[in-house]
């Protein structure tokens, strides 16, 4: 399906690490000279450097493009979305807008305008850019529900003004439609089933019939998210955090309107690191992409993609490069807005070369005992696009729990993210207003030497990171299939246990258990193991492939180019 291009990554990686940083000391002196704070307009600063090349420098040696476009996501309705977007002349970013408000429409448990996410956006030969529209803390501090200002309409609008070609309207208009009238999944039902008890029932006709939760198959009207949804189709987005909606948010316990107006999308630079001669990409802190990427440098070290596949060796040293990523997380990270995170030691090679050392063949790192938080529930939602350009988007959107604090307004549910400033023992995590907190969405993107080749991202709270190690471990193996990795067995260490979805065979089993593991025991739900939504682009044959994950009602549709 791909080939690794290691030598030829290597020099390209040397090579743009090098023209970025003449570019940025030529800005440090342009902005000094001027007398300007290189900080004070992140997000314009940005825009100056997304603007795509002229045709007329085009060469040939420009990366190749690949002759179809796709869209992989949580949802069949969801993934059509983006597609009518892309078939009508939208761009990937348009597509992944369409989609995110699609799917935050028929799953309304995991994502929506009452929430946040982030997104990276990488074109062919550029620069990859990350979009943190996360929620906020509100001006009065965090309030007993954990509802944070939420960043979904202000961060999916900033993206849409920096890179969309389709009308806001026509990114809107399909979520709209599935508003007005959509059928209920098995999901959905589920989760409304399941949830009975923490929701305002009351409120929820149309999700709870006569009070009981509305089965799959039936159609489902939202006509209160509906009306919401043309409000920010007709306003641009303002109505939201200005208008009528953000009239009636302001009088929920937490928010108000100076916070709800004062919102702004974090842009900070995404992380990158080497790993198996490609270069992987993450969202920046307080999000786990570094982690991703220092427990990649570190079995690569360890030479952990030479062990079978759920070998005791292959099992024993992800567990333990996830120990040591999330003491890092601990200690470490916090809103670069307000803290410093030092994200090039994160993921130096040769630093994570040095802590790959400390894992031990024969026993189990010490668990770090004054750790607050523990296994969370399995949340968010992704979404990867690529258009016929080559562009990647890669997108993960979440309420923090499932129907996030349970609070219901104006057809949607309000997160409640605040909870995740639970996560870490120093103050680097530390809530004020207007900071966004630690938590465990971590969109990805991987690029050869041309640019990217690979969207992928999950939902499953802090597993996220690990089962991301786990797949792009799998990916980067020769003639590797994105289908069988996605459908690989996962696991994840909690406490000194290790959760996997198979039982091993008998002697890894014994073996993993005779060098520490308390115990080996099965998943507590289906959904705890995520679902990988992924797209790769292969350059030999010019075409999009995708893998629809088992574990949820996942879905993807590649068309060629016409």
């Amino acid at each position: 399906m791909h080939t690794k291009r290691r030598n030829n990554c290597q020099t390209g990686l040397l090579l743009t690490f090098t023209t970025t940083v003449l570019l940025a000391l030529s800005g440090c002196v342009s902005e000094k000279e001027n007398g300007e704070d290189p900080a004070s307009n992140p997000s314009e600063d940005k825009r100056e450097t997304i603007s795509p090349p002229n045709e007329e420098e085009e060469t040939e040696n420009d990366p190749d493009v690949p002759e179809a476009y796709g869209v992989s996501a949580g949802h069949p309705d969801a993934v059509e979305a983006g597609m009518t977007v892309l078939e009508n002349g939208g761009n990937a970013v348009d597509a992944a807008i369409a989609t995110a408000y699609a799917i935050s429409v028929v799953e309304p448990f995991a994502s929506g305008i009452g929430g946040g996410g982030v997104t990276l956006v990488q074109e062919q030969g550029q620069d990859p850019e990350a979009y943190d529209y996360r929620e906020v803390v509100p001006e009065d501090g965090i309030p007993s529900s954990d509802i944070g200002v939420p960043g979904f309409v202000a961060g999916t609008k900033e993206l849409h003004d920096d890179y969309g070609s389709a009308d806001w309207q026509t990114v809107m208009n399909p979520a709209i439609d599935l508003a007005e009238s959509s059928e209920v999944s098995e999901t959905l039902a589920q989760q409304l089933q399941s949830a009975e008890d923490r929701l305002p029932v009351e409120q929820l006709e149309h999700f709870y019939p006569e009070g009981t939760a509305i089965e799959a198959g039936a159609t489902l009207e939202q006509s209160a998210l509906a009306e919401t949804l043309r409000d920010i189709r007709d306003s641009d987005g303002t109505s939201f955090y200005e208008g009528n909606t953000g009239e009636n948010l302001a009088a929920i316990e937490g928010l108000d309107r100076d916070s709800l107006a004062d919102f702004d999308v974090g842009r900070h630079d995404p992380v990158t690191g080497e790993f198996a001669g490609y270069e992987v990409t993450g969202a920046p802190p307080p999000l786990p992409g570094a982690s991703v990427i220092q427990m990649l440098q570190m079995i690569e070290e360890r030479g952990t993609l030479d062990e079978e596949r759920n070998s005791r060796p292959f099992v024993h040293d992800i567990a333990m490069s996830w120990r040591i990523a999330q003491q890092f997380v601990d200690s470490d990270f916090g809103d670069p807005s307000f803290v410093d995170v030092p994200v090039d030691s994160l993921v130096d090679r040769e630093q994570n070369a040095d802590l790959a050392e400390e894992i031990s063949s024969g026993s189990l790192l010490p668990e770090d005992e004054e750790r607050t938080y523990g296994d969370s529930d399995p949340n968010t939602t992704h979404i990867t696009v690529i258009d016929d350009n080559g562009t990647v988007i890669s997108m993960t959107n979440t309420l923090t729990n499932f129907f996030g604090s349970g609070e219901y307004a104006e057809g949607f549910f309000l997160n409640n993210q605040m909870s995740r400033f639970d996560i870490g023992q120093t103050e680097q995590n530390t809530p004020e207003p207007g900071r966004r907190s630690v938590t465990w969405s971590s969109p990805m993107i991987v690029a050869d030497e041309e640019g990217p080749v690979l969207g992928i991202g999950s939902p499953g709270g802090e597993r996220i990171p690990i089962m991301l190690t786990q797949v792009i471990a799998d990916w980067v193996q020769e003639d590797s299939d994105l289908e069988a990795v996605v459908e690989a067995d996962r696991f994840h260490l909690t406490d000194d246990a290790l959760v996997m979805e198979s039982a091993p065979e008998t002697n890894v089993r014994e073996a993993l258990l005779d060098i520490g593991y308390r115990e080996i025991r099965e998943a507590p739900t289906p959904l705890y193991f995520g679902s990988i939504q992924a797209l790769m682009i292969d350059r030999d044959k010019d075409d999009i492939s995708g893998a629809a994950d088992s574990r949820r009602e996942a879905d993807w549709r590649v068309e060629p180019r016409d």
